[in-house]
């Protein structure tokens, strides 16, 4: 499936790119598009992340954190 802005309908994950973690958000491996979401940079290791289409905040991307080495987290 695929996972929406709650706010404006804009498609930003693919459940693809869905994995378990420890949070108890949903975590993703990637975004849907590169316009999917906006980025900023917020604190070491952390960038802000909003929907690419209206600005509805979303979160952060965990840099260095996926299930993989190198891999970031939504």
């Amino acid at each position: 499936g695929i996972y929406v802005c709650a706010k404006c309908g804009h498609e930003l994950f693919s459940s693809r790119a869905k994995y378990e973690h420890s949070s108890p958000w949903p975590a993703f491996t990637e975004t849907l598009r590169g316009d999917s979401v906006a980025k900023r940079p917020e604190r070491p290791g952390a960038l802000k992340v909003t929907c690419g289409k209206c600005g509805n905040g979303l979160g952060h991307e965990f840099l260095n954190d996926g299930p993989k080495r190198g891999q970031s987290r939504f």
